[in-house]
């Protein structure tokens, strides 16, 4: 199946920017909370690596947070949610394998 062509404008089948409108401030946002959000999820389950899980989850939830409060998109806020719950989570397990101790 091809992708859908809106006012003769191909579309591509991947799209934060799913009203029509440009927002490239949001779309950076929301990709920036996912990637840091992942990266404290795999940080926090590492335990040599407590220390930056700890520092990308106290980094990506207010960042997410911020995101989901300006996001224009429904996809945007996909990206935000998963982004929140890995910085969550991820900052919870490193906090228990030690925190910010060096």
């Amino acid at each position: 199946m091809p992708p859908q062509e809106v006012a003769g404008k191909r579309r591509s089948a991947i799209s934060l920017n799913t009203d029509g409108e440009r927002h490239p401030v949001e779309n950076s946002l929301a990709v920036a909370a996912i990637c840091i959000g992942l990266a404290a999820l795999v940080l926090g389950f590492i335990p040599a690596t407590h220390f930056f899980g700890a520092l990308a989850g106290v980094i990506g939830l207010p960042l997410a947070l911020y995101s989901q409060m300006v996001s224009a998109t429904t996809g945007e806020r996909w990206l935000n949610v998963v982004g929140m719950v890995g910085s969550f989570v991820g900052a919870g397990f490193a906090i228990s394998h030690g925190g910010f101790s060096l």
